[in-house]
């Protein structure tokens, strides 16, 4: 499961982004007449999906988790590589928190 969610993870913030999405839900870089936030949404929602999918649920809270991150990111308190690293951490959580519910 916790390889499913790394490859989820993978394609979701590489291919499945883009260079669309990861310049237009950043406030600092957004795109003219493009809401950031409706971006970044979106980008969350890919991740929510793909965490729905392998986990059979949390994809709400891989959402929220996933916002958050990613606006710690877009405000200067995180780097890229510790923005990562919550994002892999979070996946362990969920192996976690589906263990447990099982």
């Amino acid at each position: 499961m916790l390889l499913a969610l790394f490859l989820g993870h993978a394609l979701a913030d590489f291919p499945l982004q883009g260079v669309f999405l990861a310049r237009a839900k950043n406030h600092n870089t957004a795109i003219d007449r493009i809401p950031w936030y409706i971006c970044l949404w979106i980008h969350a929602i890919i991740h929510a999906g793909a965490v729905a999918f392998v986990t059979g649920n949390l994809g709400l809270a891989e959402f929220i988790v996933h916002t958050l991150i990613d606006i710690l990111k877009n405000v200067g308190a995180i780097d890229f590589t510790q923005d990562q690293i919550l994002h892999l951490l979070c996946k362990v959580a969920w192996v976690a928190v589906t263990a447990i519910l099982l």
